[in-house]
């Protein structure tokens, strides 16, 4: 919940909802307890050594898939002292732990948790836990005994500590047909849960010893005989008489091939000339001409290519989501190569991407590669380049027909722009990039100006800068002006959840004002919405801000949803608000095409309109349905 009175997750969600990063943070939190649960649950019939391994590997598989959430349900609500995180990856344990137990059949696919782990691994040495005493082996024994889940339910209630309904619900969800059975079989055994903790069933301290040495080294000969016979027949197929090769009709690798070559030849890099752009129906990338004080480097450029094509072990290379990584298909268009502060910086442009070279200019080993998505990119969105970070600083390189450019702070909406200095080949002075990680104070933006006015470019930590706008969704406007920067202002913040996401631009919408209860004030509900170069991967965030807050609030978000964009402008969402007297509402609102809100769940109470305020208390849960004006249904966004 928000200290000043908004709680942080959608009246509309059905339960906890759990990030991926909360769910790995308890994992590494616990983890050695974790193992231990596996440990436990799993059969030992496995083996010891295997036993070790599975249990490893079933936690460390144990996190959602993505970077989806999660929603928990309520009898996970209550993890290890209170964290849902910690409650949705012990269940995962749990579920999976069962699964190997499971005997394989032919009619059946096995499961992943049935088979030898792939990851972690262990060559040459047997794993297992240190040997305990006889208390500790006689308690082995009878869970050995048990079926797996009487072992799950006599673990969960000795170890985790769970009373008896929470340990059915926990088994329920885990796929136990019949908990009851597996309770009442566990309770056949004495509770013994201080042995439960000892070193014996500990698979993260550990004893090792080698395998069979005799037998690893026949396997070794085996195995070294199967590959060279392996290698022999290889060559025999891909003799020509013997067919094709293993790459089809492909030549070898070392035929010369001529667009591979011309891609690499940097006599033959596309050159825009200087004033192209001006006779040019077209604002894009493809009519940037060929700037900096290197462009002529031809040494400087077969290596930017070379590296582009066959990037070594020392280079570091980084590419936006859904962006490829390889060759260019020929010669690229060359934008820029230069020295810009301490490395020599090349960018090139094949249609498609955006490729950035750099290396230092001390001569000095290794390289940086990265690479950024740009197709139809036009207007704002092709204004500008990321051509270096230094000490928290972002120097770009703009467009040609960029007249000038400024410095913003989106929290201060109301403080006039700095200027920067953009020198003959378009290259600004520095200026301070967003805080990576820690509070947010403020976040600076680049305004550019050109013909059609001023836009607004923010840093998110890639090559390309995300364009900021405002408005409804089927006509959205720059956010450089007065009344878009206040409406901005408090929801800056939050663009620090779609860092390197590959984000192509941001809309903030404010789609509804709500008067407040208790005469206190008027709340504004704003939905931003994120749409990435590669279509997919969109995020939307409600957003309600109070009267006096100097952020706003995500009250909803959704990821891959059409919502609060051009192709369905509506939105619903809703919060639970406590007021200045200490009574808590229910809030919700809608777009302004919504003729009537109602709730489910745990709240009753509808409105016709696209406001509904409804008293409730603290902790309530609530769904919404909203009616538009044209008799769809729309579900509140969570």
């Amino acid at each position: 919940m928000q200290s000043q009175d908004v709680a942080p997750r959608s009246a509309a969600s059905p339960g906890p909802v759990v990030d991926v990063e909360q769910a790995e943070a308890a994992l590494v939190e616990h983890y050695p307890r974790l193992v231990r649960l596996a440990y436990l649950v799993l059969p030992p019939s496995l083996g010891r050594n295997r036993r070790v391994l599975t249990a490893h590997a079933l936690t460390q598989r144990a996190l959602p898939r993505g970077r989806r959430t999660a929603t928990l349900i309520p009898a996970q609500a209550t993890g290890r002292d209170g964290d849902p995180g910690y409650a949705l990856v012990r269940l995962q344990v749990v579920r999976t732990a069962l699964e190997a137990g499971v005997p394989l059949r032919r009619a059946a696919w096995p499961k992943r948790s049935q088979l030898p782990p792939l990851l972690p691994q262990v060559w040459g040495l047997r794993l297992f836990p240190r040997s305990g005493g006889a208390d500790e082996l006689a308690l082995d024994q009878r869970l050995s005994a048990l079926s797996a889940a009487a072992r799950a339910a006599y673990v969960l209630r000795g170890l985790e500590r769970l009373p008896e309904s929470d340990v059915r619900k926990v088994l329920t969800a885990a796929g136990v047909d019949d908990p009851g059975a597996a309770l009442k079989e566990a309770g056949g055994v004495e509770a013994k849960d201080a042995l439960l903790l000892s070193p014996e069933f500990d698979p993260c301290s550990l004893h090792a010893r080698p395998t069979d040495l005799m037998r690893r080294r026949q396997h070794m000969k085996a195995a070294l005989a199967a590959g060279v016979a392996a290698a022999v027949c290889g060559a025999l197929l891909a003799l020509p008489s013997g067919g094709w090769g293993p790459d089809g009709a492909a030549a070898p690798p070392y035929a010369q091939n001529p667009a591979a070559e011309a891609a690499l030849d940097p006599g033959r890099v596309t050159r825009i000339a200087p004033t192209a752009w001006r006779s040019s129906a077209r604002t894009d990338f493809s009519v940037w001409p060929a700037r900096g004080n290197l462009a002529g480097d031809t040494a400087l450029l077969r290596r930017a290519l070379a590296v582009w094509a066959r990037p070594g072990e020392s280079v570091q290379v980084s590419a936006t989501p859904g962006t490829p990584s390889g060759a260019p298909a020929g010669p690229p268009q060359l934008l820029y190569a230069g020295d810009v502060d301490q490395a020599r910086v090349v960018l090139f442009y094949d249609g498609l991407r955006i490729a950035r070279y750099a290396e230092p200019r001390d001569g000095t080993g290794g390289a940086a590669l990265d690479f950024a998505r740009v197709d139809g990119a036009t207007g704002a969105e092709a204004e500008a380049l990321v051509l270096d970070r230094a000490d928290g600083n972002v120097r770009y390189l703009t467009a040609p027909w960029v007249t000038k450019a400024a410095e913003r702070d989106l929290l201060k909406p109301t403080a006039g722009p700095t200027p920067l200095t953009l020198s003959a080949d378009g290259v600004s002075t520095p200026l301070a990039g967003p805080a990576p990680t820690g509070t947010c104070t403020s976040w600076n933006v680049m305004e550019v100006t050109d013909t059609s006015g001023p836009h607004l470019l923010t840093d998110l930590g890639e090559l390309i800068p995300a364009h900021l706008t405002s408005g409804p969704p089927a006509a959205p406007h720059e956010a450089a002006g007065p009344a878009a920067l206040r409406n901005w202002a408090p929801f800056a913040c939050s663009l620090a959840a779609v860092r390197s996401e590959g984000v192509r631009s941001v809309n903030a919408w404010q789609y509804a004002q709500q008067p407040l209860p208790d005469a206190s004030g008027q709340a504004a509900w704003v939905c931003t919405r994120a749409d990435t170069w590669r279509g997919d991967g969109t995020r939307v965030l409600a957003q309600f801000h109070t009267p006096g807050g100097p952020y706003g609030a995500v009250a909803a978000k959704a990821q891959n949803s059409p919502a609060c964009g051009p192709r369905d402008p509506h939105v619903l969402a809703g919060v639970l608000w406590k007021s200045g007297t200490g009574d808590w509402y229910l809030l919700a609102a809608g777009s302004k095409d919504t003729a009537s809100i109602s709730t489910t769940g745990g709240v009753s109470g509808s409105a016709r309109g696209a406001l509904l305020a409804v008293r409730t208390k603290q902790g309530d849960q609530a769904g919404l349905e909203g009616t538009l004006t044209d008799g769809r249904t729309v579900s509140g966004l969570r």
